[in-house]
């Protein structure tokens, strides 16, 4: 008879980050964890261990048990973070997600691989303006020449990055020749025969 789960699934494989910490010795100081969320990145993702802190029991009785529960299950631990293969430049505390069922402890022998594959890849610099869409662009060429402006080089707007949260890329300085500039057009569509009667504009 096949089995048959009930409830609710998760994307979580793995351990509490306590629960590995507490077994080994020194609580895994130097030792490299993983979590199973971002292994699906094909560059490396890791936390080197640097400190561990225990937190006391829970004693409220008011809350419910489930968050008792969870409260038991967590610690804060100091740590290096590399995240798609780029190192974090400060150090990252881990103390609201170490309850998680989601971190594996990467076995000595196996902690090369990760090691080795930790490059400094060469940095990104994208600019700060791009190309104008084509019917804007033709716009903003006849508002150019109906004021009796001369056109020297095309009209370019600026663009809007997010700075929020941990990027891969910086914005280009002033005078500064960036290595990737945003185009606009098609790119590579999965079905390329049915763009092939297509002229560009």
């Amino acid at each position: 008879m096949p089995y048959q789960y009930i409830g609710r699934t998760t994307d979580y494989c793995g351990k509490p980050l306590w629960e590995i910490l507490g077994n080994l010795k020194n609580y895994g100081v130097g030792r490299l964890v993983i979590r199973h969320k971002f292994a699906r990145y094909p560059e490396p993702c890791y936390y080197k261990i640097l400190k561990v802190a225990a937190l006391p029991n829970p004693v409220n009785k008011i809350r419910p048990t489930f968050i008792n529960d969870i409260l038991e299950r967590t610690c804060i631990v100091l740590c290096e973070k590399v995240f798609r293969g780029k190192k974090f430049d400060l150090l990252v505390q881990i103390d609201g997600a170490s309850y998680k069922a989601d971190y594996q402890l990467v076995p000595k022998d196996e902690e090369y691989k990760y090691i080795n594959a930790t490059q400094s890849k060469p940095e990104v610099v994208y600019s700060k303006t791009m190309e104008l869409p084509p019917l804007l662009r033709e716009i903003a060429i006849r508002n150019m020449k109906a004021k009796g402006q001369t056109i020297t080089q095309e009209p370019e707007m600026d663009i809007v990055y997010n700075q929020m949260g941990f990027k891969f890329y910086r914005i280009a300085k002033d005078g500064e020749k960036p290595t990737f500039t945003p185009k606009i057009g098609l790119g590579k569509p999965l079905c390329p025969r049915l763009y092939a009667n297509c002229k560009p504009i």
